[in-house]
């Protein structure tokens, strides 16, 4: 338990670390209030969440899914940030955006996980 509890942790701290970076490097992206910084970790985070669960399906290892599923994928996507935004864009007027992102968001990122893994059981 102790474990897996440092693992997440470890995985969960560079995960966040990256989306920042991230977040601050897409940062003059935003236009038209298009959060592009957080759907782009989002987007990025399910293909390699993806192609993970592929890859630990043929080499399973509880270590290996704590460390970067649970933990780096977890750090580095932002489920509670998109809501925020999204709730945003609707509370500052922005429906059209505000559906645009939640569903474009939705959309992409399960394709992304899909691609993922495929992109894993490719031989």
């Amino acid at each position: 338990m102790l474990k897996d509890l440092f693992l997440v942790f470890v995985g969960g701290g560079f995960g966040s670390v990256c989306r920042y970076a991230l977040s601050v490097w897409l940062k003059p992206l935003v236009h038209h209030g298009f959060p592009v910084h957080t759907f782009s970790a989002n987007v990025l985070g399910c293909l390699l969440i993806g192609l993970l669960m592929g890859l630990l399906a043929k080499h399973p290892g509880q270590s290996w899914q704590m460390l970067l599923v649970t933990g780096l994928c977890g750090g580095f996507t932002t489920f509670s940030t998109f809501s925020s935004e999204c709730f945003a864009l609707f509370r500052g007027g922005d429906v059209l955006m505000g559906l645009a992102y939640a569903v474009s968001s939705l959309a992409v990122c399960l394709i992304m996980v899909a691609a993922g893994f495929w992109l894993a059981s490719i031989k």
